[in-house]
């Protein structure tokens, strides 16, 4: 697709500057550096629609960030850091409201200005600029993978945050880590005019997606589509043609979007992976785009499964 990195998180030319990564304290020195805020994997906004919040590396909320600092890159106005609060307990939590599919809550610091709240990356990530999502979805990832994986895989000892967030080295066997981003294929099979969509178990009402699943080790992208659809609705896939790809910081995800083209068209779902899966028409697809169709809601905005339906309904595939 020409215009596959358009989809969201797609990338927006972010300098990480990774050749400065082993030099952070000549970056942290820098008088125009900032720091992006996380919190639970929220991301620190300055008001609704208005972008990420960045403060300098001296301000008072960063008292409760945790020990890793990642060095993002460098943007127009200098270096960009990103950090956890890791020490921050807001006072009022509706942790039922949290536990959501999708968190609509929002969390003020006292330290932050009063429009400033952490708000879910899911609900703000279409309002976000391409810049402001990159570092959004990267933060996300590499932050939560520091949380969980603070100890040396090798000997078990707590390893150390190094290169500006981006290794974690061991300091007994000295054994180097690194980030890790699980690929998955998630695929637009058609049939003639038809598109293959399901549902997972504990979905919201109505809510039906493209197919999707983790490539496994020793499987190529094409194995992996054949497999998962298969495997979940019982169709047959032949011939397929990569389209596009989107960072998923839900946790740290590659989701390689693929068209497949069905082979036989019999679903038979696997009640483990999905409560149901089913053929839609293109027009019926159109409906459910529009919020007009009587069992469908239409795709989630910013998610890649949104964008391919989109784009085959526009017939802007290639």
């Amino acid at each position: 697709m020409k215009h596959a990195e358009t989809v969201t998180f797609g990338g927006s030319g972010l300098d990480r500057a990774a050749h400065l990564r082993a030099d952070v304290t000549a970056l942290e020195a820098n008088p125009d550096a900032r720091c992006i805020l996380l919190w639970r994997g929220k991301l620190m906004v300055e008001g609704e629609g208005l972008g990420l919040a960045r403060v300098p590396l001296d301000h008072p909320v960063l008292a409760d960030a945790g020990p890793v600092r990642v060095f993002m890159g460098l943007d127009n106005e200098g270096p960009v850091f990103a950090a956890n609060l890791i020490h921050w307990d807001p006072d009022v939590l509706d942790e039922e409201a949290m536990n959501t599919f999708l968190d609509p809550t929002t969390q003020h610091h006292p330290a932050m200005p009063d429009a400033n709240h952490a708000a879910e990356l899911r609900a703000i990530m279409t309002t976000l600029t391409a810049r402001d999502a990159e570092l959004a979805a990267t933060a996300r990832s590499v932050l939560q993978w520091h949380d969980s994986h603070r100890f040396c895989s090798t000997c078990g000892v707590r390893s150390v945050s190094d290169d500006g967030g981006w290794k974690r080295t061991c300091p007994d066997c000295g054994t180097f880590h690194f980030p890790r981003t699980d690929p998955v294929v998630i695929m637009l099979i058609l049939s003639g005019d038809n598109v293959l969509v399901g549902r997972s178990p504990g979905w919201p009402e109505g809510m039906y997606s493209l197919l999707a699943g983790f490539v496994e080790p020793g499987e190529t992208i094409e194995a992996a589509v054949r497999r998962e659809v298969f495997e979940e609705a019982g169709v047959e896939v032949g011939e397929v043609e990569y389209l596009a790809s989107q960072p998923w910081a839900f946790p740290s995800s590659l989701m390689i979007g693929c068209l497949g083209k069905a082979t036989s068209t019999k679903i038979t779902v696997d009640p483990v992976e999905l409560e149901d899966a089913r053929w839609l028409s293109r027009a019926e697809m159109e409906q459910a785009a529009n919020g007009e169709h009587p069992e469908i809601k239409p795709a989630r905005n910013g998610a890649i499964a949104h964008f391919l339906l989109e784009n085959w309904l526009a017939n802007t595939l290639d």
